[in-house]
C-alpha cells in the first residue's frame, strides 16, 4: 500500500502548480496562444503539458505550504511574471495594429471597419490584415517556440521563491510600451510619405483646374496609390517585424532578469 506524508504531497503540488501558473499567465496574454478564438480548454491543456515537461528540470521549490498566505503570494507572483513576459510580445502586435490604423486612415479607409472579438471593439480592415500577417510571420519564424524558450529560461534567471518582485522589471515592461507608437509609425511611414506627396499633387491640381471635383478623383487615386505602396513595402514589413520579434524576445529575457530582487 502506497503512503505519503503531507509534506511530500505539498512538495509535489508546489513543484507542479507554481510553474503551471507562470506558464498559464503567458499563455493567457501572448499572441496566438491567448487569442480569443482558442478555447480555454486548449490553453489549459497546453499549460499543463508544458508544466509536466518543465517542472522536473526546475530548481527546488521553497518550503512553503501551497494553501498558506505566503503560498498564495507566490502564486500571484508567478502569474504576474508570466503576464509580464507575454505582454512584451503583445506589444509587437499592438505596434503592427497601430500601423494598420494609421495607414487605413491615410488611405481613406477609416469607414472600412468591423467588430474584432479579440480587442472587443471596432477595428480597421487594414489593421486586421496587418495583424493576421504578423501572426503568420510569428508562426513561420518559430517565434512561438522561442517565446516558450524565454519562459523556460526565466525559471533559471528568476526561480520560484517567496522574495518580492523588483519594480525595475515592471518599469521595463511599461517602458517598452512606447514601442507601440515608435514602431507603428516606422512601419506606416512609407505609405504616409507617398500619400502626403499624392495629396499635395492633388491640391496643386485642384488649384490649377478648379472645375475638377477633388472628392470624385481624390479618393480612388489615394486608395490606388496606397495599395500599390503597400504591395511594394510588404517585403520590408516582413524584415522589420522579424527584427522586432528578436528585440521583443530580448526584452522578455531582460524583464525576467530585472524582476529578480
Amino acid at each position: 500500500m502506497l503512503s505519503f506524508t503531507d509534506a511530500q504531497l505539498n512538495a509535489w503540488l508546489t513543484a507542479f502548480v507554481w510553474p503551471l501558473v507562470r506558464i498559464l499567465g503567458l499563455v493567457m496574454v501572448a499572441p496566438v496562444f491567448g487569442h480569443r478564438s482558442v478555447p480555454a480548454q486548449v490553453k489549459i491543456g497546453l499549460g499543463v503539458f508544458l508544466a509536466l515537461i518543465v517542472s522536473p528540470t526546475l530548481p527546488a521549490m521553497p518550503d512553503v505550504g501551497l494553501g498558506s498566505w505566503q503560498g498564495l503570494l507566490i502564486l500571484v507572483q508567478q502569474l504576474l511574471i508570466g503576464i509580464a513576459i507575454g505582454f512584451t510580445m503583445r506589444v509587437a502586435f499592438a505596434a503592427v495594429e497601430a500601423a494598420g490604423e494609421i495607414v487605413g486612415l491615410q488611405m481613406g479607409l477609416g469607414f472600412a471597419s468591423f467588430y474584432d472579438p479579440q480587442s472587443a471593439g471596432q477595428t480597421l480592415v487594414l489593421a486586421r490584415f496587418f495583424n493576421l500577417l504578423a501572426m503568420l510571420i510569428f508562426l513561420a519564424t518559430n517565434a512561438h517556440l522561442l517565446l516558450l524558450g524565454v519562459l523556460v529560461e526565466s525559471f533559471q534567471s528568476l526561480p520560484v521563491s517567496a522574495a518580492p518582485l523588483a519594480a525595475a522589471g515592471f518599469r521595463n515592461v511599461a517602458g517598452y510600451g512606447s514601442a507601440i507608437f515608435a514602431v507603428g509609425l516606422q512601419i506606416a511611414l512609407p505609405v504616409i510619405a507617398i500619400l502626403l506627396m499624392t495629396n499635395l499633387a492633388l491640391g496643386i491640381l485642384t488649384r490649377s483646374a478648379p472645375q475638377l471635383n477633388v472628392f470624385a478623383i481624390g479618393f480612388p487615386i489615394t486608395l490606388g496609390v496606397g495599395l500599390i505602396v503597400l504591395d511594394l513595402s510588404m517585403p520590408f514589413f516582413v524584415l522589420q517585424f522579424e527584427g522586432m520579434i528578436r528585440k521583443t524576445l530580448q526584452v522578455g529575457t531582460l524583464v525576467a532578469q530585472t524582476l529578480r530582487p
